[in-house]
């Protein structure tokens, strides 16, 4: 599959650097089950905070959606495997070529794509999504990440053609991955005006779209169930084959934690991830556990561990100073925690890019030293040195040590203690806000209030609604919040999002760091243009160092595993787990009912 530089693509699937698993011909994928039965129905909880759902449009920014709605109801032009990265299987698109300069990748669509009405997958359908989704009526997060790609030309009735403004490893991958859907969805017109909806108005207009399911039975603020479409056209499709195997899959939705695991063991739903270890340890437990029913079981994945933290916003005057951002890190005593709140269960999140090949380490590299050396009077000396680890409480270090330590970077900072309050020359005391949208991350917070106390800094906790919580985010109007931003193998463009200065002044965008800073800017562009593998590692671990000895974030913990619950009588699937398997995917694709 990897032709030699100057030829082009032409071929069943992409992979970023030329190399795929599965040949042209292969069967189906080896974690699904061919064989496995059609029928019955999977109930489980949803994946995302939200207490209830207002719309079936996942595009658009205002209002909340239904969860799972996006994987069971829409489709792209490639479909990746769960059991290897950085590669895209022709699913939408019978075949996909990229131009031997790289600015361009042509789709192919097959003759039996349909969407959900019966009506075929056309050209202008892909057309149609694209222009949306760059749209003024979608979550700015796709203008961004498509900010590299020219237009999308139509050549012929199902073949389409993105063009690039610069070659782009990942942007055939990008492309190939938009959700596609019909031109017909929510395009009627108001009887009343005369005019036709724009998409911000398309909201429980059912989506037509191409995916294996469609909405079934709702009972809007309690549940949803989507139901297999028994035309669906890809059933057969090696990318398919032995996938979606339920009738039915109801979604249940509970107002809080408690609820959910008391549900649980009750037997209202068949599985469950579990992402407390306080709830793993202990409270994972009952008679239908006893009996055989539910099972736990704890799947290691090689998943990247991503970079939950503490997002530390840098628009706040008090929060602008690299080392006063550094001290408030050094009271984090994560070893404390992990041993008496988190039953050891989880590592520190270190970097950016943890379990992944971006991981830097020890010194700059001399071509890392050669992408950072024109910004070096813009980035953090440190940077130039070993690479930023979290500070750690056990060994020869001590959570007292650090302690003096941050004082002393406070005092040359300006930052001096008076009366137990930690105040500037201008008598300003240092008080933050850390704002939350539920009591859980407030209790693993607490510890590092306490520790923040001991340095004069009074931060105050406050818990807000999720619906207030959101707005706030969308606005930057906080201080202090925990984010979990998922990890990749494979970072690119995507990651201008995150820490360009572009994103860092558009509301709603994921920039809520609030850096803006032209070396990063740099580092993201070499980020997404990298040719060669070797080009692409110097310029991800450059990032990491940059953001890491930047103090944006103080880096919280993760897991290596997968803790589910399930009902093993009820359901059965192919072992082992495929290792790059996200969250629930593997279970509404993989799974069946015995």
């Amino acid at each position: 599959m990897a032709l030699p530089m100057g030829s082009a693509w032409a071929a069943h699937g992409y992979g970023i650097w030329g190399e795929l698993k599965y040949p042209d011909g292969f069967q189906q994928f080896d974690y699904v089950d061919p064989a496995a039965p059609k029928g019955g129905e999977l109930r489980m909880v949803s994946n995302l905070r939200l207490s209830t759902f207002d719309k079936y449009n996942p595009f658009t920014l205002r209002g909340s959606y239904p969860a799972f709605i996006s994987s069971l109801m829409f489709e792209s032009l490639l479909t990746g495997s769960l059991d290897e990265n950085g590669t895209g299987y022709g699913l939408l698109a019978e075949d996909v070529s990229v131009a031997p300069d790289r600015l361009s990748a042509t789709f192919r669509l097959r003759r039996e794509a349909r969407f959900n009405d019966g009506s075929p997958v056309l050209a202008a359908d892909v057309k149609h999504s694209y222009d949306t989704l760059i749209g003024p009526h979608v979550n700015p997060g796709y203008k961004t990440i498509l900010v590299d790609v020219a237009g999308l030309d139509v050549i012929d009735e199902r073949t389409v053609r993105y063009r690039f403004k610069k070659p782009n490893r990942e942007l055939p991958l990008t492309v190939g991955g938009l959700p596609v859907f019909s031109r017909a969805w929510g395009n009627q017109v108001d009887p009343k005006t005369g005019q036709r909806k724009t998409f911000d108005e398309v909201v429980v207009d059912a989506p037509i779209a191409s995916g294996p399911y469609i909405i079934g039975p709702v009972k809007f603020g309690r549940d949803i169930t989507y139901v297999r479409d028994a035309n669906y056209w890809a059933k057969d499709l090696p990318a398919r084959k032995g996938q979606f195997n339920f009738d039915r899959i109801t979604v249940k939705i509970y107002k809080d934690n408690t609820a959910k695991l008391e549900a649980l063991k009750a037997g209202e739903f068949d599985f469950m991830r579990i992402f407390s270890a306080g709830d793993w340890a202990r409270r994972i437990t009952g008679k239908r556990f006893d009996t055989g029913e539910l099972k736990k079981e704890e799947l290691k994945h090689r998943l990247p561990t991503g970079f939950q933290s503490y997002v530390l916003n840098t628009r706040k005057p008090l929060l602008q100073d690299v080392h006063v951002r550094q001290a408030l890190g050094l009271a984090l005593d994560y070893e404390w925690m992990n041993r008496q709140m988190f039953y050891g269960g989880y590592q520190r999140v270190q970097g950016l890019f943890g379990s992944t090949d971006c991981a830097a380490s020890g010194l700059p590299s001399e071509a890392e030293l050669a992408l950072l050396k024109p910004w070096e009077k813009s980035l953090p000396t440190a940077v130039f040195g070993p690479m930023a680890v979290a500070p750690r409480t056990d060994g020869d270090s001590s959570l007292r040590g650090n302690l003096k330590q941050a004082q002393a970077i406070l005092k040359a900072a300006g930052w001096s203690v008076r009366d137990g309050v930690l105040t500037n020359a201008e008598g300003t005391p240092f008080e933050l806000e850390y704002l939350a949208s539920d009591e859980g991350g407030v209790r693993s917070t607490m510890p590092w209030v306490r520790n923040l106390e001991k340095l004069g800094v009074k931060m105050t906790v406050r818990v807000v609604d999720f619906a207030l919580y959101q707005e706030k985010l969308r606005t930057f109007d906080f201080d202090v919040i925990t984010l979990a931003f998922g990890g990749t193998h494979t970072p690119g463009a995507e990651y201008a999002e995150l820490f360009g200065s572009e994103a860092a002044k558009t509301p709603d965008s994921g920039n809520y760091f609030g850096v803006a800073n032209a070396a990063i800017d740099d580092v993201l562009k070499k980020l997404a243009q990298a040719d060669t593998r070797p080009d692409f590692l110097t310029a991800c671990r450059a990032l990491e160092r940059v953001v890491a000895h930047s103090h944006l974030m103080v880096p919280q913990w993760s897991g290596n595993s997968h803790r589910i619950v399930f009902n093993q009588r009820r359901l059965g699937y192919k072992s082992p787990m495929p290792v790059f398997a996200e969250g629930e995917d593997w279970v509404l694709s993989s799974w069946w009912t015995k």
